[in-house]
């Protein structure tokens, strides 16, 4: 991939501020000053040090529908994760700097301007969320939050990797009729979501029902409610 630091990094530094965000970010940002990796996810980083250094952009932004979370599908011809809805992000790069530091920071805006488009001048970094795993793919997730300022346009940028990119309203997230629990074939069981003609799940709807239910925003939903991976709207 082609970096594009100096499109929002020509001082090669980046860091997280929460002066300025909108009052409804504040629980966010309060709840990753504190929340634990393990009241996240069941699938924490090895103690080995294995795995291979990812980040994702978790990325609220303030549209016509009011706040909204950043989404895309990937392209359905990939071998893993095909047509699966998730958070822009990918593989830390070497120039993306310590792992432990900035580099997380940094991998998550090069990625989401690569795969989605926008500009990550208009991008506030806020918090960190501790570092989860995904065990199918070896991946070491660094979630970033971030404040999407001053927004820009998104689109798909190579259809070969993305499907589509879209928003997707916080109240559409925290309504209990859009939340379900989705059903592995494996028999594996996770929250999930039905939102914008999608099926949300996985890492990326575990993360999101983490943040809802530490920011408070979470309302009673129906558990027993399944729906298969294969569902369509």
């Amino acid at each position: 991939m082609t970096s594009a630091r100096e499109t929002y990094d020509p001082a090669n530094t980046v860091a997280l501020s929460t002066e300025g965000l909108p009052d409804w970010l504040t629980p966010v940002a309060a709840a990753a000053s504190t929340v634990r990796g393990a009241q996240l996810s069941r699938f924490l980083p090895p103690e080995s040090g294995d795995g291979r250094q990812s980040a994702v952009l978790i990325l609220f932004g303030e549209g016509e529908r009011g706040p909204e979370l950043l989404l895309m599908e990937r392209a359905g011809s990939l071998r893993s994760h095909a047509g699966q809805p998730a958070f822009p992000g990918g593989a830390l790069d070497p120039e993306d700097g310590d792992p432990a530091t900035v580099g997380p920071l940094r991998a998550a805006l090069r990625e989401a301007e690569e795969e989605t488009g926008l500009d990550p001048a208009g991008v506030q970094l806020f918090g960190v969320l501790p570092q989860l795993y995904i065990p199918v793919s070896g991946f070491v997730v660094t979630p970033v939050l971030g404040w999407w300022r001053t927004p820009t346009p998104v689109r798909v940028v190579d259809p070969a990797e993305t499907a589509r990119v879209f928003t997707v309203p916080v109240a559409a997230l925290t309504d209990p009729a859009n939340r379900v629990t989705a059903r592995h074939p494996r028999g594996h069981q996770g929250p999930a979501f039905l939102v914008e003609s999608a099926l949300v799940w996985g890492f990326t709807a575990g993360v999101i029902d983490g943040i809802l239910h530490h920011a408070g925003w979470e309302r009673p939903w129906d558990r027993s409610r399944q729906v298969p991976l294969d569902w369509r709207a």
